[in-house]
């Protein structure tokens, strides 16, 4: 059985930093994509990043671009998101998805199988 499961979050001053963990389990293949959304209230879910494990591609969202950084420790299959410079418009809740069925990482949400709980991440102004 496959588990997600994240932790970090908080609150924090814009331009502070926080840093998400998501530890991911149950996968019998080494390749699969591990990725951030995250949905504000009243808007639609949106990827922050994605990483795919066998080939380390990395990428971003725009609106977070510079500012984010995915890394991973791949021993423990933990993925880690670093956040700086934050903003009050990053104040959300921030998932981690995670889906072996593909060769690269979707885009759509509606594409990853497997997800945690969400740990929110509040920034003030």
């Amino acid at each position: 059985q496959v588990q997600v499961l994240e932790s970090g979050g908080g609150s924090a001053q814009a331009g502070g930093s926080l840093r998400l963990s998501c530890a991911v389990s149950g996968y019998t293949d080494e390749s699969y994509c591990m990725a951030w959304f995250r949905q504000a209230p009243g808007k639609e879910r949106e990827v922050v990043a994605r990483f795919y494990t066998t080939t380390g591609r990395t990428d971003y969202g725009d609106s977070v671009k510079g500012r984010f950084t995915i890394s991973q420790d791949g021993a423990k299959n933990t993925l880690y998101l670093q956040m700086n410079s934050l903003k009050p418009e990053d104040t959300g809740v921030y998932y981690c998805a995670s889906d072996d069925r593909w060769a690269a990482c979707p885009t759509a949400a509606s594409n990853f199988r497997d997800w945690g709980q969400g740990t929110q991440v509040t920034v003030s102004s």
